[in-house]
């Protein structure tokens, strides 16, 4: 038989040999230099894939900024205190940011009620002085800023309220001191301030005419009757009556309607803008959608970050008693 006293075989077979401390602490040394080799490229590749991504990235936002912002929507910054109360704007105080629709009006038409946005005619702003730099290489960038929403567009753009449109005639005032279109006093829950009047002692009859007074004006077809909220604070269609088009302003003019007061977060709100019906005896219909009390979601808050667009400032005023402020804000005008 042979011989098993020294035989250290087991059924399974013959046992792997146990590794010293300092033989297995190589070993994982080993296996984490060669896991560390494995990553490495990866993580180069990766930096080098955002960095080629990067460029793209960036004209793609500002393709989108682009679209955006010259044919969708806009955010503009209120300026002056033409349009108080319904929109906020004074030196000192924090303006309010409405943001403004560039896209309804290309299936519909402007009409009475409507705050908008428009480009001042050259007889609104004599004094329009260029913010753009002297050099060929600033300018350009400068027009390029302005397409993507990162400078103001350099031209006199203004915010008011749509009082009149083509073929209606527009004056003031009756014997209650209201604006008339085509013979209908208006009721304009919007107009807080305004120039005194008193039947009989300051009105459009007496020697001393209430500054409210206007002529009766036809506006021409394809033009509009432009007002601040803020009447006797307002250099308007008022103030340029004596101007070739008696004050109006261009159709094709209108950049956009104001929607929504965006910033700051306690102004959210909808602009108000309750159409003018000259057919209906209170001549004011309410628009449910244009209600001020109608809160925003905050959801639209974001928007307040969107490249903002200052409403360039003009005189201020109203008929036979306008005053011209020589105050200027860098992009902006008091209108």
């Amino acid at each position: 038989m042979p011989d098993n006293e020294n035989d250290d075989s087991t059924v399974g077979g013959d046992e792997p040999p146990v590794a010293s401390p300092d033989t297995a602490s190589a070993q994982d040394q080993a296996q984490a230099s060669a896991g560390h080799g494995r990553r490495g490229p990866r993580t180069r590749a990766k930096k080098r894939s955002f960095w080629r991504e990067l460029p793209v990235l960036i004209v793609v936002a500002l393709a989108l900024s682009f679209l955006v912002q010259n044919f969708v929507a806009r955010v503009y910054v209120i300026p002056s205190q033409s349009m108080e109360p319904t929109l906020h704007g004074c030196p000192g105080c924090t303006d309010d940011r409405v943001l403004v629709d560039k896209l309804s009006y290309r299936f519909t038409d402007p009409r009475p009620g409507d705050v908008v946005v428009f480009l001042g005619p050259p007889s609104w702003d004599n004094d329009f002085a260029s913010s753009r730099s002297n050099s060929p290489v600033l300018r350009g960038m400068q027009e390029l800023g302005a397409l993507v929403g990162l400078a103001p567009p350099d031209e006199r753009d203004f915010i008011k309220r749509i009082v009149a449109t083509g073929g209606q005639k527009v004056e003031c005032c009756d014997a209650q001191g209201r604006v008339l279109v085509n013979g209908v006093p208006l009721t304009e829950p919007y107009v807080v301030n305004d120039f005194p009047f008193e039947r009989g002692t300051m009105d459009c009859t007496t020697s001393v005419q209430s500054q409210r007074c206007f002529a009766p004006v036809t506006v021409p077809d394809g033009h509009l009757w432009m007002m601040g909220d803020n009447r006797n604070d307002s250099a308007d269609s008022r103030y340029h009556i004596a101007d070739d088009a008696r004050g109006t302003v261009p159709v094709g003019n209108v950049i956009g309607k104001a929607r929504l007061i965006v910033s700051p977060i306690s102004r959210w709100q909808v602009v108000s803008a309750p159409k003018i019906d000259t057919t209906q005896a209170s001549a004011l219909t309410a628009d449910p959608a244009s209600s001020p009390g109608q809160g925003v979601p905050a959801a639209f808050g974001v928007l307040a970050v969107l490249p903002v667009v200052g409403l360039r400032r003009s005189g201020r005023g109203a008929p036979a008693a306008f005053r011209r402020w020589g105050t200027r804000r860098r992009f902006l005008r008091r209108e």
